[in-house]
């Protein structure tokens, strides 16, 4: 049919502005030899002209990894949504594309600076001392030779990604950005954690949504011992069954703990998200302690004393 691909939409426009770019371009290179120029502003014009086409096709290998990356975002986010496999490959995609743009800008930099005879003079004789430069740089960039290696490392084997729900240095929260050399982790009242990247290589941390988002919720409520503990579990069942947190996989009401005063019931539920399983516990809470209130008031956890009369009276009887 006539409707234009994922990828024509991309491509048109992108093609659109390179002609637009290196056309003119072009045009002012073969038209320089027409004018009579001295030896001297030949040679300044070559080297703007070199110059200028280094920077044109560093712009235009820019603009196709910025393509590239819009199309299989584009492509990825229509097939599969927001699944695993999806945000696996953003990740991959994300930091991929932050170590292509650092190795484009660092050979059109270097071939820009080659253009002038003074700095091929000074590149031949720093590569006669090679060795010592070279242990100089990598012990001077030790650490961010490490992290950029982190970068990469993160993007093949993937301990996070885009949007994981992790917990990092006891702050639970969104991995919201990935770069080269370090990770935005967006906390859950907004605030922004800054953490290297290589701290996810080199220490433990917690990532709740590393294979499935689907996550469990316990809810724990101290009760009095006379509790009906059948009743409180057909409330939850019922108050968890109204709820659209609930994924409908998980819920058990158990006693997990007793104390000399009280016992210890633990709800646990399912949802889909931490998000949505935080919700849901929260509603559950309020909405048993609700119905103990209204039901069995008496049920709530209370002290027992007994005193010396009433002691007194139960053996007399």
């Amino acid at each position: 049919d006539g409707t234009p691909s994922r990828w024509d939409t991309l491509l048109v426009p992108f093609i659109g502005k390179c002609l637009r770019f290196v056309l003119p371009l072009m045009a002012i290179i073969l038209a320089i030899p027409m004018f009579n120029l001295s030896e001297g502003m030949k040679l300044f014009v070559q080297n703007i002209s070199s110059i200028a086409i280094i920077a044109s096709v560093t712009w235009i290998l820019i603009q196709l990894v910025f393509t590239i990356e819009k199309g299989v975002v584009w492509h990825f986010k229509a097939e599969s949504g927001g699944t695993q496999k999806a945000r696996a490959i953003f990740t991959q995609v994300f930091v991929l594309k932050k170590i292509i743009l650092l190795i484009i800008g660092i050979f059109s930099l270097g071939s820009m600076l080659m253009v002038f005879d003074t700095v091929r003079q000074l590149g031949t004789s720093i590569l006669a001392s090679a060795g010592v430069v070279g242990i100089i740089v990598g012990l001077s960039a030790q650490k961010t030779i490490a992290m950029l290696l982190a970068g990469l490392q993160i993007a093949l084997t993937q301990p996070i990604r885009i949007e994981d729900v992790v917990i990092v240095e006891n702050e639970w929260g969104w991995i919201e950005e990935i770069t080269l050399t370090y990770v935005i982790v967006r906390i859950w009242d907004l605030r922004r954690l800054v953490v290297p990247i290589n701290y996810f290589i080199e220490k433990p941390f917690q990532n709740w949504t590393r294979t499935s988002a689907d996550i469990l919720g316990a809810v724990s409520i101290f009760v009095d011992y006379t509790v009906p503990v059948d009743e409180v579990r057909a409330a939850v069942r019922e108050i968890v069954a109204a709820s659209p947190l609930w994924d409908k996989k998980v819920c058990g009401v158990q006693i997990t703990n007793t104390t000399d005063r009280a016992m210890e019931l633990r709800v646990l539920v399912s949802a889909q998200s931490s998000g949505q399983a935080w919700d849901l516990r929260c509603e559950v809470r309020e909405k048993l302690v609700a119905f103990i209130q209204k039901k069995y008031p008496d049920c709530l956890p209370k002290i027992r004393t007994d005193s010396p009369a009433g002691i007194a009276d139960r053996n007399h009887l």
